[in-house]
């Protein structure tokens, strides 16, 4: 059997796109696994712009019309007739429209993996548009799967309300731990508070980070906050920690990536996540790995494995007194020399619950079509 991965982009694991990365995680392991396995991107160019991978790669040029396919994805499409599965991955993109009524047509199977498309925070988002996209178009993709895979509770409690869930498989994905683990270095004289991640003020609830900062650094002044990413909203967001008065305090890195990426990451106090909307945050993920306390709220769908592991502290969704307050919590721990613990723990966690080589047994389970 052929396991095909259908993505916008080219799963560049370099790159801000956590969807491209976690399925560039998941194809590795799965051909390290001895699975065939390949991943077919749409992408505005077809320029192989990445390094050396254990599976096969093909990018399609990506249509002018939101909804048309390039026609040699189409005819490569036909011909997987036989012992093969698509597993689509993103919710809301019209050309996956297109790639699942071609899958239907020609009785090819495939799974689909919303990446928390469908969290009830991000349903609210253009709720009127959405729910017309979804009864015209969306709903199709999930008419038509075989199994429709959900990486966090959210997502499942967020279909409920808009279809069956008798298709729905709870399943998180894995991470991928890095072979050479560098020392972390805190910085001593200050506390620094920390995101990565898309520039998406309201998805990624920057509004209600800056705002909670703002009221924290009222009473803890030796502190920072530290925001790497990019996105198209970079500028509007600057312009809200000029008008906030905290163009001191908060220091836009801009995108960053590797060992420059995780060694400011290995400098943070806490990382903060307060997104309104996720599938599973690799972000979270990689501060936990190197050690770093994580304050997340309930939509990151991380919540409670932090709270089981005492990783760090867990929030209601948009709730900026409960993000001050776990600021300040973690202030006094790291203000006594006590994080020790709450570091060790974050580790655990991301080893016990998000091995790959454990977590890829699991995903058998998705590709069983009857």
């Amino acid at each position: 059997m052929e396991i095909i991965h259908i993505v916008l982009g080219k799963a560049n694991p370099d790159r801000m796109n956590g969807v491209n990365k976690v399925v560039y995680q998941l194809a590795t392991k799965q051909a390290e696994h001895g699975i065939d396995v390949s991943i077919w991107g749409i992408a505005e160019n077809t320029e192989q712009n990445f390094g050396t991978r254990n599976f096969k790669t093909r990018i399609f040029k990506r249509s002018l019309n939101p909804f048309g396919l390039a026609p040699d994805l189409i005819k490569s499409i036909e011909s997987k007739k036989q012992n093969t599965i698509f597993h689509i991955h993103g919710g809301w993109i019209p050309a996956f429209y297109k790639v699942a009524k071609t899958l239907s047509k020609n009785g090819i199977p495939y799974v689909f993996t919303p990446h928390g498309a469908y969290n009830i925070i991000a349903m609210k988002r253009s709720g009127l548009i959405k729910k017309i996209y979804f009864n015209l178009f969306e709903k199709t993709i999930l008419k038509y799967t075989d199994k429709i895979h959900c990486i966090g509770s959210s997502e499942i409690i967020g279909l409920k309300t808009i279809f069956n869930i008798e298709k729905a498989i709870l399943l998180p994905y894995g991470f991928e731990v890095p072979a050479k683990q560098t020392e972390i270095q805190m910085i001593k004289s200050e506390m620094i508070i920390g995101f990565v991640g898309r520039l998406d003020i309201y998805t990624k609830g920057l509004d209600l980070l800056l705002n909670a900062f703002k009221k924290f650094q009222v009473q803890v002044s030796n502190s920072k906050l530290w925001i790497i990413g990019s996105g198209n909203e970079a500028k509007r967001l600057e312009e809200m920690v000029t008008n906030s008065g905290l163009h001191g305090s908060v220091v836009m890195h801009g995108s960053k990536f590797g060992e420059e990426k995780d060694t400011l990451i290995r400098q943070m106090t806490v990382f903060a996540h307060p997104s309104r909307n996720e599938g599973l945050p690799a972000s979270v993920l990689e501060a936990c790995n190197f050690g770093i306390p994580c304050i997340v709220s309930k939509a990151t769908n991380m919540a409670d494995y932090i709270d089981d592991f005492h990783a760090g502290i867990s929030v209601e969704n948009e709730n900026e007194e409960e993000i001050v307050n776990a600021m300040l919590v973690i202030h006094q721990l790291w203000k006594k020399n006590q994080l020790s613990q709450m570091k060790t723990n974050a580790q655990q966690m991301v080893k016990t619950n998000f091995d790959w080589d454990r977590v890829i047994l699991n995903f058998e389970s998705l590709y069983k079509i009857a």
